[in-house]
């Protein structure tokens, strides 16, 4: 029994179709993930409430604002150097 001739859209068809049967390109690999850092948690700075009565309680006090004032100023360079 003979064979009808392949019409040219069904040649064009299957010829379409052969690029389907490829292996598919290599899928690009996901960006790394972004890493987030934390800033330090800030607390409030408190001055220490002194009522010198004499020069060597005002000294006293003078080491203790000044001991408190560089805390807080360590506090915010670590919140400039984080940001």
């Amino acid at each position: 029994m003979p064979r009808p001739p392949l019409s040219p859209g069904v040649a064009l068809l299957f010829l379409a179709l052969l690029p389907a049967c490829s292996t598919p390109p290599a899928t690009p690999t996901p960006p790394p993930p972004l890493l987030t850092t934390r800033c330090p948690a800030v607390t409030a700075c408190p001055l220490p409430a002194l009522a010198p009565t004499n020069n060597g309680q005002l000294a006293d006090s003078w080491q203790q604002h000044r001991a408190a004032l560089e805390y807080c100023a360590a506090q915010i360079n670590s919140i400039i150097q984080c940001q």
